[in-house]
């Protein structure tokens, strides 16, 4: 039985009210712990607001976006003729090729390819590089690629080299009548751009 001192110092603590303060310790601090956490929250979420219209100006506009694709009639080029456009801030060369160039192409082994793949985007990736898989859906009269040397990025002179294609005046690389890398530094063929026949003389690019 608790002795009469331990009841009387007891009741004098509830008198003074004394018993609950541990109770109202807890809530108030659990009270400081929720607004921190709500503040932190609230905080957070205006911070990405505020940063939102910087991050939104970094997104492509429709004009750019119009430019990842370009459509381009293929009737006026002339046989043995080439012409080039800008995709992508790149320029691309199309070539009405000649049967006599188309040929030639034709009778390169692939073993005396210096770089043995097409490069073509719109076909497998490591096919070889015949002529046929340098063009796209057989259409064998138009050949379509970056006007970029592989090597530093130069942009080849046209109708030009040892193997009557294309030149880089930059470091002497000489590509044949298919785009494709015969005689220096350039590590690859002339690349191939995804595009597709939208007619037999349309193609869109991109």
């Amino acid at each position: 039985m608790p002795c009469s001192g331990w009841i009387l110092g007891r009741r004098m603590i509830s008198a003074k009210g004394y018993d609950n303060v541990s109770t109202v310790d807890s809530t108030q601090e659990g009270r400081r712990d929720f607004l921190y956490i709500a503040t932190g929250a609230v905080g957070g979420v205006g911070a990405v607001l505020a940063a939102w219209p910087f991050i939104d100006q970094m997104n492509p506009d429709a004009s750019v976006l119009a430019l990842s694709s370009i459509e381009v009639d293929l009737s006026p080029i002339e046989e043995g003729q080439s012409i080039t456009v800008k995709w992508r801030g790149n320029p691309v060369i199309i070539r009405h090729r000649t049967p006599k160039e188309i040929e030639e192409s034709k009778q390169v082994p692939i073993v005396d390819l210096p770089d043995p793949e097409a490069r073509n985007a719109n076909i497998a990736d490591g096919a070889p590089a015949t002529d046929e898989n340098r063009v796209v859906d057989g259409k064998e009269q138009y050949l379509v690629m970056l006007g970029v040397c592989t090597h530093l990025g130069c942009v080849p002179i046209g109708d030009a080299g040892d193997y009557n294609g294309w030149f880089c005046p930059c470091h002497g690389s000489h590509y044949d009548t298919a785009g494709r890398i015969r005689l220096g530094p350039a590590p690859e063929n002339l690349l191939v751009p995804p595009f597709s026949y939208l007619s037999d003389s349309k193609i869109r690019i991109g």
